[in-house]
């Protein structure tokens, strides 16, 4: 099947499920053709271009980090929330490929809005099925972690700005979902939720590439007890480290670890970073801790198995807390079989993954992080490794190609239903 790919972002820029997605599709033979925005800058996820044609729409004209820059986006986002502009324009770029014929479905992922409500009028124009993919929805956020970049005007108006915003946002994608065949997001929570928009939801959970992420044996001894965190921490109420430092000061403090032979190595973005070292000043333990920029996507594999633990940073689930969020790190953390820390516990299905594959902990004390820490710490001396024996049959579950699969066996089903014919 032919299919047309409508997607907020695609490599090189940083989007992983849809770019995984169509390396499947393609290797199964279909035809997925990718219409997204163009990106400036960010090429983590390089490795993944060249295997479909993707059309570019590009939004801004002047580069990124001046002010030039700044007032385009302004601009761009006055248009676009007084009269969708972003929409109209990628809808514009797809409605010349859809006139070409031979597409047999429509599947638009997003992790907010944009840009569904093109892919809803497409669906509508050209009578193709429609899937709405959603990566992330705005309510699983305690805040406004989702907004990129802040009004920063005065207080009392940022809030009057962003209560607008997200009130638009809310209605244009809950208007798509309602018109989609079938919605696919990544979490049991997340499934909950959009049933009160659709209810044809599936769970298609984020995963690991089996191809790059697979369990290596070091060929000798690591030369320290590397703790490895890569990602972003977005805030404090969504990804909490305090209970990290609060262990590497106690296990410290008794003697049990040093800085020779315990590192605590950060791949992360430069604010990420900055409150990490806030911490580390806190705790006394600025010793222990390296920082990292971000490394191309296929040069992690080779990081996390040459770890001793993978930490995943939460907080837990609830109103004042995230709801649903399942990093793809914590797929890639099960696929290569190292020690995975859980710190602090959601207490929702982040820990009921992590006990179902037993492939690590997800701890609900910082006592609980010391005796992870210090159990693996013990394990690396004796050994010079460290490795966990998961439930395969769980974490195999998880896999890019199998998800592709599940992805494709909807398309096939809703094409069925909806034969295509063009309508103009």
């Amino acid at each position: 099947m032919k299919v047309l790919v409508l997607c907020d972002m695609f490599p090189p820029a940083f989007a992983p499920r849809m770019g995984y997605l169509c390396k499947y599709m393609a290797r199964a033979g279909w035809e997925p053709v990718v219409v997204t925005e163009f990106i400036e800058g960010d090429e983590t996820f390089d490795f993944l271009t060249g295997h479909v044609p993707v059309h570019y729409v590009r939004y801004y004209r002047t580069r990124s980090g001046g002010a030039g820059r700044r007032i385009e986006w302004l601009l761009l986002f006055l248009a676009d929330f007084l009269f969708g502009y972003k929409d109209r324009r990628i809808f514009r770029a797809a409605s010349r490929l859809l006139d070409e014929g031979g597409f047999g479905g429509i599947l638009c992922s997003t992790y907010r809005t944009f840009p569904l409500p093109a892919a809803r009028r497409l669906a509508g124009r050209y009578r193709l099925p429609f899937v709405a993919d959603l990566r992330d929805i705005i309510e699983q956020y305690p805040s406004h972690e989702y907004i990129a970049h802040p009004p920063n005007t005065f207080p009392w108006l940022d809030r009057q700005i962003i209560r607008l915003f997200r009130r638009k946002l809310l209605r244009g994608r809950n208007r798509a979902l309602g018109r989609a065949g079938c919605i696919t997001t990544v979490s049991p929570w997340h499934v909950e939720m959009m049933k009160a928009y659709n209810p044809s939801v599936e769970l298609i959970y984020n995963g690991y590439d089996p191809e790059l992420f697979y369990p290596v044996r070091p060929a000798k001894p690591t030369p320290q007890f590397r703790l490895v965190y890569t990602g972003r921490l977005l805030s404090l109420r969504v990804r909490n480290p305090e209970w990290i430092f609060q262990a590497i000061n106690s296990l410290s403090g008794t003697g049990v670890i040093t800085p020779t032979e315990f590192r605590a190595q950060w791949y992360t973005d430069p604010a990420s970073a900055e409150c990490i070292r806030s911490f580390a000043g806190r705790y006394s333990v600025t010793g222990y801790m390296d920082y990292f920029g971000y490394v191309p996507a296929n040069a992690i594999p080779g990081i996390l198995n040459e770890s001793s633990v993978l930490l995943q940073l939460a907080n837990r689930s609830g109103e004042k807390g995230p709801r649903g969020i399942m990093s793809t790190k914590l797929f890639e953390a099960f696929a290569v079989e190292k020690p995975l820390l859980l710190a602090p516990s959601d207490e929702s299905f982040l820990e009921e993954v992590i006990c179902l594959s037993q492939a690590g902990k997800a701890a609900r004390n910082a006592a609980e992080v010391c005796d992870f820490l210090h159990r693996y710490f013990d394990m690396w001396k004796a050994r010079g490794y460290t490795t966990v024996e998961p439930r395969r049959e769980v974490t195999e579950s998880f896999s890019r190609s199998g998800q592709a699969g599940q992805f494709m066996n909807i398309l096939t089903r809703l094409h069925g239903k909806t034969p295509p014919h063009h309508s103009s």
